[in-house]
């Protein structure tokens, strides 16, 4: 048995057993990023490593099904060849715009690694983002927005037991589920209109976009803001379920989620 399913269920099993809105969600297990463009990529010369090519243990995003024909020609512009080209926009062929990662370590020391490779994987998905917004003027729709999450969890606290901790139990499940159902039919929404601002003759030379020897590290403290904190702490936790819970008497491992948040002053 996994136990990532009981922290961050499977959107697309939530979409076969009948969440409509879940069927454009395109779900990764431990795959490389290999369409995105690198984010720390020193120039030619310099004694600094490149960043570490992406591969969360799970990664959600929108699938390319969740976009129209006319989006997908205006967008193909900044996606190229998907098979040999990298992209702000796509990480793999099938995922455009990630929205939620989950690095899954064992140990307490293990759960800060896991935190870090999410704040990275984070700051690539909210660079695509912001020059999604950018580049048709609304950037500032994003300023100080929640616009995409991580999970990190450990092993540690694992256990089968008789049921004795209430609704607390699925804390991290339920702030996921409520992420699914109430946050991202509206994101998908948003980012659907920023794609439909752009022009069908766009010519993707007239625009200034980042190079990745650009890229530094103060690029990464500008794109994501936020600390691991409880999951409590948000209150999307506490919304409306539209769902069941699974009825397994569970308690779920330590947890730490990051709400991740664009800082539109800083990334221009």
């Amino acid at each position: 048995m996994q136990i990532s399913e009981f922290i961050v269920p499977s959107a697309e099993l939530l979409a076969d057993r009948g969440s409509k809105h879940l069927t454009n969600v395109r779900e990764i297990t431990n795959e490389c990023w290999t369409n995105s463009e690198a984010f720390l990529n020193p120039s030619s010369g310099s004694s600094s490593r490149s960043g570490p090519r992406l591969q969360p243990d799970f990664g959600f995003g929108f699938d390319r099904d969740a976009f129209n024909s006319e989006q997908l020609q205006k967008l193909q512009p900044f996606l190229g060849d998907l098979l040999t080209d990298y992209s702000l926009f796509a990480v793999t062929y099938q995922m455009y715009f990630p929205f939620l990662t989950c690095e899954v370590n064992s140990g307490d020391e293990e759960l800060d690694v896991a935190d870090r490779k999410n704040a990275y994987a984070q700051s690539v998905a909210l660079r695509g983002l912001y020059w999604l917004f950018k580049l048709v003027g609304r950037e500032n729709e994003l300023h100080r927005e929640t616009s995409s999450f991580s999970i990190s969890h450990n092993d540690k606290n694992f256990v089968f037991v008789p049921s004795g901790e209430g609704d607390q139990r699925w804390k991290a499940y339920k702030f996921v589920k409520n992420v699914y159902d109430l946050w991202l039919p509206s994101h998908l929404k948003q980012v659907g209109s920023a794609v439909d601002m752009f022009r069908a003759d766009l010519d993707i030379r007239a625009f200034n976009l980042p190079k990745s020897d650009e890229s530094s590290d103060s690029d990464l403290d500008s794109m994501a803001s936020g600390l691991s904190g409880k999951i409590e702490s948000y209150g999307i936790v506490e919304a409306k379920q539209t769902h069941s819970l699974p009825t397994n008497q569970f308690v779920s491992p330590e947890a730490t989620t990051k709400c991740f948040h664009s800082k539109g002053s800083a990334l221009s």
